[in-house]
């Protein structure tokens, strides 16, 4: 699936030693099968990994990719390209920008692969993640936020200015996205 070289798993090894015990590594897609597609690695904590991800076995660490983007990173690559001065990681995905259909999935399931692909990795950056709770006849998506977007203050523009922007422009039979949140401000907060 990802093919990570030998020099690539002793680097991960090394870092992942400084981080809390349980942390391994997370790799995703930033506006899979798009243009400006771009592939990234992060932390992954306990806490963080979710029932929609596939974990990946290497020299003793896992690899957690959400299964929605799993077909984006066939016959990808991870290695690290070191010289005289300094080391760099290298994540080539050679489908990462491929539009792949979904046209076979229901409508409730291309929203479910939408949230994760486009918008869930950018709100994973704040500790976040927002789940589709239902699809209503007059088509309406009700959603749920969790983690760090539960209580922040931010909440509004994020509803308004990203995810409603975004699945209505993607899904022109939907007419209006509605948070059933019950936001608890706290330290789980991102603002």
């Amino acid at each position: 699936m990802i093919k990570i070289s030998n020099q690539a798993q002793n680097y991960f090894i090394s870092l992942l030693s400084k981080e809390p015990k349980g942390t391994q590594i997370r790799v995703f897609i930033i506006n899979p099968g798009m243009q400006n597609a771009e592939c990234k690695v992060a932390y992954c904590s306990l806490d963080e990994i979710e029932e929609s991800d596939i974990k990946l076995e290497y020299n003793n660490f896992y690899v957690y990719v959400n299964k929605s983007i799993i077909h984006f990173l066939k016959n990808s690559e991870i290695d690290l390209i070191v010289d005289k001065l300094n080391s760099q990681l290298t994540f080539k995905a050679p489908y990462a920008k491929k539009n792949i259909s979904n046209q076979q999935l229901s409508l409730k399931e291309q929203i479910k692969n939408f949230l994760n692909i486009e918008i869930n990795p950018q709100l994973l950056l704040h500790g976040g993640k927002i789940n589709l709770i239902n699809i209503s006849e007059n088509n309406t998506v009700f959603i749920e936020f969790s983690g760090g977007c539960n209580g922040c203050s931010m909440i509004g523009v994020t509803l308004k200015e990203m995810v409603e922007r975004k699945i209505l422009s993607s899904f022109p039979e939907i007419k209006k996205v509605i948070d059933q949140t019950q936001h608890l401000h706290g330290h789980h907060s991102f603002y």
